[in-house]
């Protein structure tokens, strides 16, 4: 092997390794807050009004679970994450359901005025949430969804959908002709083609929305402030009103926003092939 061969494989190797190291300080970096926040999880409020969490890291003996017993023992932490799964799961459900019907519809059915029904939606994507708060009020207000886990699910389904059916539509409209049209000669009608062929390639793209939606609902603190029910409110809001009403609740403060951050943080992992996937094809297509 030629000199400059070997030259340049080494500095590849150490470019490679040096790329890896930079992801991995990246990485560290970007958890480093969690990773505070889980420690102040489980520090006594004494400790941390005396030092930070990283005291911690040379007097593990401070740690103790008493934080997260405290937080079990309140109610309006436990009931809030409660509220939180039961507008998080439908709102991200219905978006995924509607958003994959619409898409294929607007990629693979002819029906009149489809071209122009979806440059509306295309149109609504920049609307944005904040301009949408009083009327959408006054319209729950009169039909009696306001404060309801109902009308915050509706309120996130209506918002979530057209960035559904255009990510959706785009993607369902890459699958080849030939395959729908072999299905038909087999004697699929539309629901078996949906169902059958068209969901299970589109799995990845539809994954990767289910996770988009579910982050977006989960950590929205402005539409349930608005929408959700005052005594019964999500965890963002319950969070909020605990720092509004004991400033220096702590104990129970940093164990509520860990668990607070750690369901999404668990939901992208678990499902992180499926993202990755869906993105990697849509970046080829």
């Amino acid at each position: 092997m030629s000199t400059p061969a070997v030259v340049g494989r080494i500095a590849a190797r150490a470019a490679s390794g040096a790329v890896r190291v930079f992801l991995v300080l990246a990485a560290l970096f970007w958890l480093l807050p969690t990773l505070g926040l889980l420690i102040s999880s489980f520090l006594s409020p004494t400790d941390l009004n005396t030092g930070g969490w990283w005291q911690a890291l040379t007097a593990p003996s401070k740690l103790t679970a008493t934080n997260y017993a405290r937080l079990l023992a309140n109610d309006t932490i436990t009931g809030s994450l409660l509220n939180t799964v039961a507008i998080a799961v439908p709102a991200t459900l219905l978006v995924l359901v509607l958003g994959s019907l619409a898409g294929y519809a607007f990629a693979w059915l002819e029906f009149p005025g489809r071209d122009w029904l979806f440059l509306v939606v295309v149109g609504l994507l920049v609307v944005p949430v904040q301009v949408a708060l009083i009327p959408v009020s006054e319209l729950f207000g009169a039909i009696g969804l306001f404060e309801t886990t109902a009308g915050v699910v509706i309120f996130h389904t209506a918002f979530g959908l057209p960035f559904a059916i255009f990510l959706l539509r785009n993607f369902f409209a890459e699958i080849p002709r030939e395959l729908l049209e072999a299905a038909r000669l087999d004697g699929a009608g539309e629901l078996q083609l949906f169902t059958k062929v068209v969901l299970p390639l589109g799995g990845p793209a539809i994954a990767s929305l289910g996770i988009f939606q579910f982050l977006w609902v989960w950590n929205d603190m402005l539409v349930a402030l608005v929408f959700a029910d005052s005594a019964h409110p999500p965890v963002t809001v319950a969070l909020q009103q605990q720092v509004r009403q004991f400033g220096n609740n702590i104990d129970v403060l940093a164990p509520g926003a860990f668990l607070s951050m750690v369901v999404p943080l668990v939901v992208f992992f678990a499902f992180q092939r499926q993202f990755v996937t869906g993105v990697m094809a849509g970046a080829v297509k």
